[in-house]
């Protein structure tokens, strides 16, 4: 981030396309070419195969989980940080990002995914409802576990290269927040990597950053978006999320109790009173996503163990 600073600005010479409203990514070159195309493809397209190829040499390896760091840790961190630079570099030379040849949902939506995925791997441990799991969903939720660094890495990686750097505040938190996924994605096989607290504060953080998004960019008079994103997702946090940090009945309350009395009254005398209902609405869509990717996995599940071929099934292997 610091670096981030110093070479700023990065867009003081580009005359932006005039905004298009929704679903316009608005911070792309008017006039882009061949070669600011490959600027972005190509470097992301190496730090993606590179972290691949990581995460796929230390499964085989299989290394004990450690308060520490193994090679593989050392060498994806390095990897990171290489490409952390060279995006900064990118953006100050050729300026664009991914964002010139995709649409913008399908960066928000990889992370979104992420998070429906976060939510069935996690079932067993801490549930889905107040810490009451889908038992049927468990073995969806090992398959995801056992392959979540390739899907986790590529949604964080290709979010991270879809911006180019910018200076506004929503570019600053979402870089931020990227840098912490980088972390995260470079911690495999160490107790860092699960650890409860982390883990939870990293999804929270994706709430924090789009209730700054909408704040900044979608508020307008007599309405809060930002205060649906925020406090939908605190609920998604004291329905699931809060249930596996092994707190108490008592703590739980404790924590509980202020954040709902903290919306309930916002809503009352702040905001948008009719806005309220936009928290139920987000839960359910939260469930459905989750419910929808589940299904998807189910079916790979089912399509790899019919490639699988019978005996690989009945002997075991073939999951």
């Amino acid at each position: 981030m610091a670096v981030i600073f110093m070479f700023a600005p990065y867009s003081a010479h580009i005359e932006f396309a005039p905004d298009r409203g929704d679903w316009w990514y608005y911070w792309q070159l008017p006039d882009a070419n061949a070669w600011t195309r490959l600027a972005a493809w190509v470097p992301y397209s190496l730090h993606q195969v590179s972290i691949w190829y990581l995460i796929a040499q230390a499964q085989r390896a299989r290394p004990k989980y450690v308060f520490g760091l193994h090679r593989h840790n050392v060498i994806a961190l390095c990897v990171n940080v290489v490409f952390v630079l060279l995006h900064i570099a990118q953006t100050k030379l050729t300026y664009d990002g991914l964002a010139q040849d995709v649409h913008e949902a399908t960066s928000m939506g990889s992370v979104t995914l992420m998070l429906f995925l976060i939510i069935l791997m996690e079932n067993k441990r801490r549930g889905l409802f107040f810490g009451y799991g889908a038992k049927p969903l468990y073995g969806v939720g090992d398959a995801v576990r056992r392959y979540h660094g390739y899907y986790f890495s590529w949604a964080i990686i290709y979010t991270f290269w879809y911006h180019p750097v910018e200076m506004t505040s929503g570019h600053l938190a979402g870089f931020a927040y990227m840098m912490l996924l980088l972390l995260q994605c470079s911690l495999f096989f160490t107790r860092f990597h699960t650890n409860r607290w982390w883990t939870v504060s990293l999804e929270f953080l994706f709430v924090i950053h789009g209730s700054m998004v909408a704040y900044f960019i979608m508020n307008q008079p007599g309405r809060a978006p930002w205060a649906y994103f925020l406090f939908g997702g605190m609920s998604t946090f004291l329905i699931i999320q809060m249930h596996g940090l092994g707190l108490s009945t008592k703590a739980k309350l404790a924590i509980a109790a202020p954040l709902v009395l903290g919306m309930v009254a916002f809503y009352i005398w702040i905001g948008a009173p009719g806005e309220i209902l936009g928290i139920p609405n987000l839960t359910f869509i939260m469930y459905a996503g989750t419910a929808a990717v589940a299904l998807v996995v189910w079916i790979l599940m089912g399509v790899a163990k019919l490639a699988a071929g019978p005996q690989n099934q009945v002997s075991g292997t073939g999951a």
